[in-house]
């Protein structure tokens, strides 16, 4: 489902590069959870796997296509059709209602609004159901965002990475702004709606308790060339 090789990524204006990955492969349905120190390149990588970023050497594969040789507008429509990211900020449009936030994806992609449609009758319905089983009740989905609770957007943007079934499901510290209680039941959902699905799943944590959860274990530190090289300099 993923692949990347010989990848090698520096932010603009940087000589040194903060990311050096040899070789890293995610099998189609497998769940990895991703770990490493504050400012280790983690959310860097997810933005390199979803086609966001591009590596300045080197290629990020998605569905065997890689980011690399695809046009902008392309890399966004395939973004959109196979790819769900709950972001560490959310990213949630602030004046729309929660509901309206978690159908945008099937606004942008035909594909996930058919799977949404077969899933559930309509868009609307899948989106209704995703909200519920978040644990947000009705009285919030037609609340615009800049209102809800910090705790509720992230739910919100959870949802909204679920809807219509993506092959690809990426997450950036998904339950940092969670309670015990409820980070244990949106867990106990994101990898559910995973498995039943068939969706490949990178999770990134520092919480390394929730690893056992998963079916592989990644530390970026371990597999950052870059990190290692500038240490030893």
């Amino acid at each position: 489902m993923i692949r990347i090789e010989q990848l090698r990524f520096a932010w603009p204006g940087e000589r040194a590069d903060c990311l050096a990955l040899e070789h890293l492969e995610v099998p189609a349905g497998k769940l990895l959870f991703l770990h490493g120190p504050s400012g280790s390149g983690k959310s860097t990588l997810l933005g390199l796997v979803a086609g966001v970023l591009l590596p300045r050497q080197g290629k990020v594969e998605l569905l065997g296509v890689d980011w690399g040789t695809l046009a902008p507008s392309r890399r966004d429509a395939r973004r959109a059709d196979h790819v769900g990211y709950i972001f560490q900020q959310f990213n949630l449009l602030p004046y729309l209602s929660a509901l309206d936030n978690v159908l945008l994806p099937c606004r942008f992609s035909s594909r996930r609004r058919a799977r949404a449609q077969l899933h559930a009758g309509s868009a609307h319905a899948a989106a209704a159901e995703l909200l519920q089983r978040v644990g947000l009740g009705q009285s919030t989905w037609g609340r615009p965002a800049a209102l809800l609770s910090v705790g509720q957007q992230q739910r919100v943007a959870a949802a909204r990475a679920m809807i219509g079934s993506p092959e690809v499901m990426i997450a950036d510290e998904p339950t940092s702004a969670l309670d015990t209680e409820l980070r244990e039941s949106f867990l106990e959902l994101l990898l559910g709606a995973c498995r039943a699905t068939g969706s490949t799943l990178i999770f990134v944590s520092h919480d390394r308790q929730l690893a056992t959860r998963f079916d592989m274990q990644v530390s970026l530190a371990q597999l950052n060339h870059a990190a290692t090289t500038q240490a030893s300099a």
